[in-house]
């Protein structure tokens, strides 16, 4: 198959969905490999080390959707790519179209199929969710540290305090892995830190991450309480291939001490507080009632490096499937990350929404 691993156009996107290590493989399975010129360069991967085994360099983008029947890329296709996706793709990327009406509608105009690497079920795990997940909760911690900083808004506060002065204190909404690395990092940090899911078997593993780490269940007047004394709050609710809940009001920020943060991993998903939107990393953050928040789509691709071999292992077992022939839809896993074919909606969850 030819497999085309476009340059990512979102704003200060620096991944790329196959390392050179990654393509090698597929070309030594057979298959035609294609790369948009420049495309792993903010990850450190120039298209030298791309050439040198095997994969073929295309100046464009028109030129690598041209040459590509299967597309590899990280984030959701914008406009750009849009115009030149056409039906006989095999689109393989993050797609959150729960959260993305007018993407939903495009990529049902053109006709294409779409699996999302966020729908791929493997016995109720999600692989290729996973590594970005850690990634982002650890960033989602690292980021809201800063963020509390006077220069940056802040409230002037360290996280893990000082003899004599008190700790800070994070709230984090969901414990699965955005949320549990968030929690370990902000512990780790020295603050007070305050956990919420509805899994008994999720609490117990929070409480035990350390002594200064609370685990509650997501009763909406606890989150209420354990939110209006936060520092930060990191948002990490995850329903798969389905529309954040809300779960932070619009009057639970109003309690909030201003110059605290909020940061929204869910954001992806629609987010899950009721004052997000969307923001990019060229203009990360706004304030509502005082409070900073941070609502980044693609908080990973700011470490590009590390999630680019991150995610890139994650997928190839995939992408090595699709490349495949058309047997990978009796493959369970990639079966359940469909979305969209022939103009369809095939994602039960994204019928619902």
């Amino acid at each position: 198959m030819r497999i085309g691993i476009p340059s990512e156009t979102k704003t200060l996107e620096g991944r790329v969905a196959l390392v050179p290590a990654a393509a090698a493989d597929l070309v030594r399975r057979g298959h035609e490999v294609f790369i948009q010129a420049g495309a792993g360069a903010k990850s450190g991967f120039s298209d030298e080390d791309y050439s040198k085994v095997g994969i073929k360099i295309v100046p464009d983008a028109a030129a690598l959707y041209e040459a590509g029947e299967l597309i590899v890329k990280v984030k959701e296709p914008i406009a750009g790519d849009l115009a030149l996706l056409k039906k006989h793709h095999l689109l393989f990327c993050y797609l959150h179209l729960a959260a993305e009406p007018e993407l939903t509608a495009r990529l049902l105009d053109i006709g294409l199929t779409g699996v999302a690497f966020e729908s791929v079920d493997e016995n109720g795990s999600l692989p290729l969710l996973l590594p970005m997940s850690v990634i982002a909760g650890r960033i989602a911690t690292q980021i809201g540290t800063t963020l509390l900083h006077q220069p940056n808004g802040g409230k002037g506060k360290l996280l893990g305090g000082m003899a004599s002065t008190p700790r800070g204190k994070v709230v984090v909404l969901g414990a699965g892995a955005a949320g549990s690395n968030a929690a370990a990092l902000a512990a780790n940090a020295g603050a007070n830190v305050v956990v919420f899911d509805k899994r008994q078997d999720r609490l117990a593993e929070m409480m035990a991450l350390a002594p200064n780490v609370t685990a509650l269940y997501a009763y909406e007047s606890s989150v209420a309480e354990e939110v209006a004394t936060a520092d930060i709050v990191v948002g990490a609710v995850l329903i798969p291939s389905a529309k954040a809940p809300r779960v932070v009001t619009a009057d639970m920020v109003k309690t909030m001490e201003k110059g605290s943060v909020l940061v929204d991993i869910s954001i992806d998903q629609g987010g899950c507080f009721e004052t997000s939107r969307p923001t990019t990393w060229k203009e990360p953050t706004y304030v509502v009632d005082g409070v900073t928040h941070f609502c980044v789509t693609n908080m990973p691709g700011a470490v590009p490096q590390t999630s680019s071999m991150a995610i890139s292992a994650a997928i190839l077992p995939y992408v090595q499937r699709l490349a495949g022939g058309n047997q990978w839809r009796d493959y369970a896993p990639l079966k359940a990350g469909i979305n969209v074919e022939g103009g369809k909606i095939v994602h039960p969850a994204l019928s619902m929404a």
